[in-house]
């Protein structure tokens, strides 16, 4: 027995300096970054904005890899399958994660995810292309008044915020709009910008990432945003309709919580670096830095919000 205890007190006194050896040293090698939508959104932009800041701030890259499908219920539903090694995280996202679950059979439960960080955030807003005859927000709403069920929403996704926005929106104005979900921003604005759709219940970053090409008629902010000076809020215009996306990073739920704090750790100190802070803001989203060890409390606020929200709205019973 003694010396079977000695052989144990041996390999914890062994192993212990490594653990702890293998969390400082981390990452080690590159990491992989899965977005679950297409290229070209927001959550695309973000992490590419990220990806320029990760080997500076971490000495390794991080390999961005796209997982779209089911308004991004596809990889999240995959999520636990991934090593827990901390080299394979994923981009996660409020509403999405709790209305998903909510709403129908999502693959997955909100409580199934394992946020380590949420680190911006990027209000509804409703854009039309520069050739509409839209030009402010009320000819759009008198259209629709005129003609019930024709205007057409792009969205990214189906219960995403722009979805809960753009329900939230038919109750306030009084008016019956039709919402086309997509498989994300990208392929949503492309919708927008090819008349596929009348208009788009999108992003404000859109409106920088397109310039030109697109008119934003009202933003869900709730003041109106320094990229967008000329732009009003919705609460400007009598709309009670204040919210967006939050963008976060998520992990396997086998992660070890020295692991998950030290990737927190990173996407913390990237939300520090001044050239990331510039991007960001200049591209129109709003940065917020909620760190691993305040997750549960942000993200319990948020589904008793959505929640709320989506039995009001009538998305669930």
């Amino acid at each position: 027995m003694k010396i079977a205890l000695a052989s144990v007190l041996l390999t914890i006194a062994t192993t212990a300096p490594l653990a702890a050896q293998s969390v400082s040293d981390f990452p080690n090698k590159p990491m992989t970054y899965i977005i679950p939508f297409s290229p070209g959104g927001e959550s695309d932009i973000s992490s590419r904005f990220q990806q320029s800041e990760w080997e500076d701030v971490t000495g390794e890259q991080v390999i961005i890899q796209y997982q779209p499908g089911a308004g991004g219920a596809q990889a999240w539903s995959q999520l636990n399958s991934l090593p827990g090694d901390g080299y394979s995280i994923m981009q996660i996202i409020m509403p999405h994660t709790v209305l998903q679950p909510l709403t129908g059979s999502a693959g997955y439960e909100t409580k199934d995810l394992t946020p380590v960080n949420y680190f911006h955030y990027t209000p509804d807003a409703i854009f039309v292309r520069k050739e509409s005859q839209f030009t402010t927000l009320k000819q759009l709403v008198d259209y629709a008044e005129a003609n019930p069920g024709l205007i057409t929403f792009a969205g990214s996704g189906s219960n995403s915020s722009n979805n809960l926005a753009a329900i939230r929106f038919d109750e306030q104005a009084g008016v019956t709009t039709t919402y086309v979900p997509f498989s994300g921003s990208g392929p949503s604005i492309t919708a927008v910008l090819g008349g596929s759709t009348m208009a788009g219940f999108n992003y404000a970053t859109s409106g920088v990432s397109q310039g030109d090409a697109l008119r934003m008629l009202a933003v869900a902010s709730a003041e109106r945003l320094p990229a967008f000076p000329d732009v009003p809020t919705f609460k400007e215009l009598g709309y009670d309709i204040v919210g967006g996306a939050y963008r976060g990073v998520a992990v396997p739920a086998a992660t070890p919580e020295d692991l998950r704090q030290r990737i927190s750790d990173i996407v913390s100190e990237i939300n520090r670096q001044p050239d990331f802070i510039e991007k960001m803001e200049d591209a129109g989203f709003v940065l917020i830095d909620i760190g691993y060890d305040k997750v549960p409390e942000f993200v319990a606020a948020r589904i008793e919000e959505y929640t709320a929200g989506a039995k009001a709205l009538g998305l669930v019973k």
